[in-house]
């Protein structure tokens, strides 16, 4: 061979060749299927951050990073993952950390597949972390969305909510039945148009959490809503929206919280401003009140840096904290059973249940909530902090961990009335981490999510953010760099590296839902769903009875608007996937110590 031409030049050569080749092949034969091949974060990858893909081949072949224009960057060889994916077949693993110029690029496997663009960059995430908690604005109720912030998705106000009905079932002496109260503002649930206590103080809490973790990063995120430029920060504008109506629910003559807001039966599939059912709220439990207390403790102790903007307001909420926990206190076991109450009361309600039958982990949380806001111990005695071995990701029915973060990120504040299981609940919390990490790098797309079968279920995304958030806390509480890597993996599962080929997020990557349970989007007129909304994702269950094109695990999803178990939205499936793409984006700098 002549030393005519540099070997750089004839990789570059042959890399153009390629690329015109998988160019035709894809208007040959269909673009999709060629992209379906090649898995990663379709929006992209920080600078000095691990970069991973998974190709859906056996071969042991090399990979190519190009520029858009074909220029060849990068060159790297396959390597197939140590245990297969949930069908048995083995999967490639393509690793481009070690470059890391700013661009925008595609990955190219010879005969495999072309990978859908993206870009390496500083931040590059922001947009979809920012629009994650934006989310929030396009689901409030009781307000017109005004084009200025809302966008081609502008839509007037729904549900007022200035004449709610007190249900058979939630009256008293002094709120008799049919009487009336006022309860605006709030978030739609999810993808109908109710609001719950008990999934609201999940959802609530974890914003509130992500703004107390990561205060100085959160205070840069602006979100053109409403009440932006106010000197709060847009994350606590936006809570406050749904904190207003959590107040609402509050019975000022006990202290007991209604479970629910909601119409008898769901709204069919039209615009807020359309929907005009009555509205009620239902009975007291357990649950909701002590969900509520915790929510309220958290928010005294955060809005208190405010005393100018917000007078009163973390009194208020502590007060009504107390109130709350008291009542519990005296009702520790009123469970919300939708089905027994049916039978007692009319009209029945048939809407969201939320029910739950212990509430060992709702007085842990509420109890450590509570302690760690006022530093009183009387809070924590009578409450078992250990009940069980169990240490459960985080849902709307299993709320321990939020009271153990809690406890653990504030323990320098407690002095003398440290509790002493303090060190017993770190080692459990980072034995935690160790076993969602562990093995994770040996699976098909190299994910702590797709170590087991049992995480996809009804709202399995939420459970892959979920598990993000922990490694967080792990990694804050250690500093080991291998859970926050592992917490990014599980972003990029979220982003497109998974068994689908979706990003799971409404608007953010090439392969995205577009029909999303969800009553505005599908009534709206608009041909693309309300943005940052994320799917439930793969669930086997198919319990909405419609059919999924593949029925192992990660592969269990369908993007149909009818397909509530698996394409239904949800503010407790938001807020941990605002946790941890936010924070991923506060501790982006960090991240260049887990290469």
């Amino acid at each position: 061979m002549s030393n005519k031409y540099s070997r750089s030049f004839i990789i570059n050569r042959v890399s153009i060749f390629i690329l015109t080749i998988t160019l035709f092949t894809q208007k040959s034969f269909g673009q999709q299927s060629w992209q379906q091949n090649t898995r990663l974060n379709q929006i992209g990858f920080y600078p000095n951050a691990p970069k991973t893909a998974v190709v859906l081949t056996g071969k042991d072949t090399v990979f190519y990073i190009q520029i858009i224009n074909g220029k060849t960057v990068f060159t790297g060889n396959l390597k197939k993952s140590v245990k297969p994916d949930f069908v048995g077949n083995t999967t490639a693993i393509a690793d481009f950390t070690n470059y890391s110029k700013p661009g925008k690029y595609i990955m190219i496997v010879p005969d495999v597949g072309v990978s859908y663009p993206f870009e390496i960059k500083n931040s590059v995430l922001k947009e979809v972390a920012n629009a994650s908690i934006k989310a929030y604005y396009f689901m409030r109720a009781s307000i017109p969305l005004e084009e200025k912030y809302a966008g081609k998705w502008a839509r007037a106000g729904g549900h007022p909510d200035t004449v709610v009905l007190i249900h058979p079932s939630a009256a008293t002496d002094k709120r008799p039945a049919w009487t009336t109260i006022s309860s605006p503002r709030g978030w739609y649930d999810a993808g109908d148009y109710n609001k719950y206590i008990v999934n609201s103080g999940i959802s609530t809490s974890t914003l509130l959490s992500l703004y107390e973790d990561f205060p100085a990063y959160m205070k840069t995120v602006k979100l053109n809503i409403p009440e932006s430029g106010n000197n709060i920060p847009d994350i606590l504008n936006e809570v406050l929206w749904n904190l207003r109506w959590m107040l609402t629910m509050q019975d000022p003559g006990d202290g007991g919280v209604y479970h629910k807001l909601t119409n008898a039966i769901f709204d069919k599939f039209e615009m807020p401003d359309k929907a005009a059912e009555p509205r009620f709220v239902v009975q007291k439990g357990t649950a909701a009140t002590l969900d509520f207390a915790a929510v309220m403790a958290q928010c005294s102790r955060i809005f208190r840096k405010f005393p100018k903007e917000l007078p009163g307001l973390a009194d208020s909420c502590l007060n009504d904290a107390n109130k709350a926990w008291d009542w519990a206190a005296k009702n520790p076991d009123v469970a919300y059973n939708q089905d027994a109450m049916n039978k007692k009361f009319s009209p029945p309600i048939t809407t969201g249940a939320y029910g739950d039958n212990n509430f060992t982990d709702e007085f842990i949380w509420a109890a450590s909530e509570l302690f760690v806001t006022t530093k009183d111990p009387q809070y924590l005695k009578g409450i078992n902090l250990l009940p069980d071995n169990r240490m459960p990701i985080p849902s709307w029915n299993q709320v321990k961990l939020l009271g153990y973060y809690t406890l653990l990120k504030n323990t320098d504040s407690f002095g003398k009335n440290a509790p002493g299981e303090l060190p017993e609940l770190k080692k459990r919390l980072l034995d935690l981490a160790d076993s969602l990490v562990k093995g994770a790098d040996e699976t098909a797309y190299q994910t702590v999510m797709d170590k087991s079968k049992r995480n996809f279920n009804w709202g399995s995304n939420s459970v892959a953010a979920n598990e993000g958030v922990a490694l967080i806390q792990a990694y804050k509480l250690s500093n080991d760099p291998k859970y926050l890597r592992c917490a990014l993996d599980n972003l990029d599962y979220i982003l497109g590296r998974n068994g689908t080929g979706y990003s799971y997020v409404t608007g953010y990557g090439s392969k995205t839902p577009m029909h999303p349970h969800h009553r505005p989007s599908v009534s709206d007129g608009v041909v693309d769903p309300v943005p940052g909304l994320l799917v439930g994702g793969p669930n086997p269950g198919m319990q909405d009875h419609i059919k999924v094109p593949s029925t192992v695990p990660d592969e269990a999803y369908i993007d149909d608007d009818r397909a509530y178990a698996a394409n239904e939205i949800a503010i407790n499936w938001n807020a941990p996937f605002a946790y941890l793409a936010n924070a991923i984006e506060a501790l982006q700098n960090k991240l260049k110590t887990v290469n």
